[in-house]
């Protein structure tokens, strides 16, 4: 199946096309004007030329879904809903936290830790054992000195531009650090493929990305009353 995959939720603006899971095409650029809007219907030209394909040829869409940049976000599921109506193709979502880490599950580390920067100390995370298995779930979490503690006995990886701000304050001996990673569209092939096997389609009429920080305040005024 040919699929077409879009990553907006940072400032690497990603489009790539596999055929199942062999990648055909990427074309991305990293930039701190965030030029989603004006780039991705080009990239994704781009990469349907690379892959020697036309549109009528796509047969899925997969989206990263987020957590991240809200505008990048609506870009990327407004660009995806379209292609999905338009070709009637169904639509697949990864998280984009997944996409960070997805390069890094070589057995080289017990935990891979992807951060996305958010607005002061806090970053957008998740943790995943060398397993690929999720053993923390998706959250906006402010940074202190005790942060990830109970890793500190584990060789453990940060990755992504919320690394930076992390290893600043960090109390952990065995941690790496690799702050210059953005979530890219090649890194959603394995979980799009697997979605797509399985049907776990989204309704296109309703979805909507994963805007973390709009849950995640919700949830704390929950919890405050």
């Amino acid at each position: 199946m040919k699929i077409l995959y879009l990553e907006t939720s940072s400032k690497n603006c990603s489009v790539a096309i596999s055929d199942d899971e062999k990648l055909l095409s990427l074309c991305e650029e990293t930039s701190e004007n965030y030029k989603q809007s004006e780039s991705l219907h080009t990239f994704v030209e781009w990469a349907l030329e690379g892959a020697e394909l036309s549109l009528k040829d796509i047969e899925a869409v997969c989206l990263g879904k987020g957590p991240g940049s809200y505008t990048g976000l609506r870009i990327g599921a407004a660009s995806a809903k379209g292609f999905c109506f338009g070709l009637n193709i169904p639509l697949v979502t990864v998280n984009s936290l997944d996409a960070m880490a997805e390069p890094y599950f070589n057995g080289e580390y017990d935990y891979i830790i992807p951060m996305m920067d958010a607005r002061r100390m806090e970053v957008y995370t998740k943790v995943f054992n060398q397993k690929r298995e999720e053993v923390s779930p998706t959250e906006a979490k402010i940074l202190d000195e005790n942060s990830f503690s109970e890793y500190q006995d584990y060789k453990v990886l940060f990755v992504g531009d919320g690394a930076k701000k992390s290893q600043e304050i960090l109390q952990l001996s065995k941690a790496e650090y690799k702050d210059e990673i953005y979530p890219s569209a090649q890194y959603l092939v394995r979980k799009a493929s697997e979605a797509v096997k399985n049907k776990n389609f989204e309704d296109i009429a309703y979805f909507e990305p994963f805007y973390l920080k709009d849950f995640q305040g919700v949830k704390k005024k929950s919890a405050g009353n």
